[in-house]
């Protein structure tokens, strides 16, 4: 059965593992969790970090601009429709 371990702990953990004060096997046999583990952990506080500086307005701006992209590709979609009908519809004679 996995171990399943508070959020705070692998903080705490991941933190000391950045220090470099201690080798990942001293932190493995104090806190009593495979190495791996704790390499797992920095590795997750380190690519998490970027994202803890990045402004709510960037990420607010980046959804917009992907809602835009979207509803411009729709307008293009709909327009080539559109012309494709109105052809149909003079060879038809309507």
């Amino acid at each position: 059965m996995r171990k399943k371990y508070p959020t705070d702990f692998k903080a705490k953990v991941a933190i000391e593992a950045l220090k470099e004060t201690k080798t990942i096997a001293e932190l493995a046999s104090l806190y009593e969790v495979h190495p791996n583990q704790i390499a797992n952990w920095k590795k997750q506080l380190l690519d998490s970090v970027p994202g803890i500086f990045s402004n709510h307005r960037d990420r607010e701006n980046a959804d917009k601009e992907k809602v835009l992209e979207c509803l411009y590709g729709e307008i293009g979609r709909l327009k080539v429709e559109l012309d494709w009908l109105k052809k149909k519809q003079s060879i038809f004679g309507k």
